[in-house]
């Protein structure tokens, strides 16, 4: 079987599912497509792995939502905030496989939500995995967990106007991308003290995540920084020393990159609050 269609999604969520802890795309329509698809890392231009849709559920609401997490991967912030209360249709997966390496296609103008791959796209993912039986995982999907009771919104007194994502669509949009606001060039100071600056773009960000000089005078709001871990860090921005709050994650973050003085921290903007951090080798 030759897959012959693919699904652009977004980081940090295409690494969730590629990891095996995402088996729930949400969108914001079903789809009547089944079967085998690629998975494409969107701005990459590439096919990293395929999987198989073998149902698509009834529109979920919040609590419903909430009650999915594990499902989903969609942090709880997120779900509150109502910034993904248009991204609430599940699309089941299941037999993830990862490519070994990516194979790189073509964008044919006109496709939005499937991509149709090229003959020679289709034969380079099945010199990889070779023929995949239609079917696999022959279980039903799983209903939604039900939320045990209601769980009203927190009360808010201030609706705060995002000017972060104006120009982009939310992270969860199917035709999301990073859209890179500033790099960060990293000293021996930064690497010791796990931090590096936002300073000669901290207006890129919204105004309500950047709080005060220390804990207790935290910014109202908290943002999700895909750093490429297992999870994304939640954190605010001192708005004093210009980075951000919450550190632990960058400290993980300039062991796995092997960061070293000179090297660049690139900041992408991926959602209304949300962004992607990545490193650039000053030799590269």
């Amino acid at each position: 079987m030759k897959i012959a269609k693919g699904l652009i999604v977004a980081d940090p969520w295409i690494g969730y599912i590629l990891d095996g802890s995402k088996t729930w795309e949400m969108r914001s329509t079903a789809a009547s497509l089944r079967g085998w698809f690629g998975l494409i890392r969107k701005g990459t231009g590439a096919v990293w792995g395929v999987a198989r849709l073998v149902d698509v559920l009834p529109p979920l609401s919040p609590d419903e939502m909430l009650a999915n997490i594990d499902k989903h991967r969609i942090p709880e912030e997120m779900i509150r905030s109502g910034e993904v209360a248009k991204w609430n249709t599940p699309w089941v997966l299941a037999d993830v496989r990862r490519l070994a390496r990516p194979v790189p296609y073509r964008h044919l103008p006109g496709a939005v939500t499937w991509v149709t791959f090229e003959p020679e796209v289709s034969e380079a993912i099945a010199a990889q995995l070779g023929e995949l039986p239609a079917d696999l995982s022959a279980s039903p999907a799983a209903s939604p967990k039900k939320p045990p009771a209601p769980r009203p919104a927190p009360p808010s007194s201030r609706e705060p106007r995002p000017t972060f994502g104006e120009a982009v669509a939310p992270a969860l949009s199917p035709s999301s991308d990073g859209t890179i606001i500033g790099r960060a060039e990293l000293t021996e100071a930064n690497i010791k003290n796990n931090h590096f600056y936002l300073r000669s773009f901290i207006d890129k960000f919204p105004s309500d995540v950047i709080g005060g000089s220390n804990a207790a005078q935290k910014a109202p709001r908290e943002m999700t920084v895909d750093w490429g871990g297992a999870t994304p860090a939640m954190t605010d921005i001192d708005g004093q020393k210009k980075f951000f709050r919450s550190r632990g994650w960058i400290r993980t973050f300039f062991e796995r990159t092997g960061a070293q003085a000179g090297d660049v921290v690139c900041v992408e903007q991926t959602g209304p609050y949300a962004c992607r951090v990545s490193l650039e080798k000053r030799n590269a």
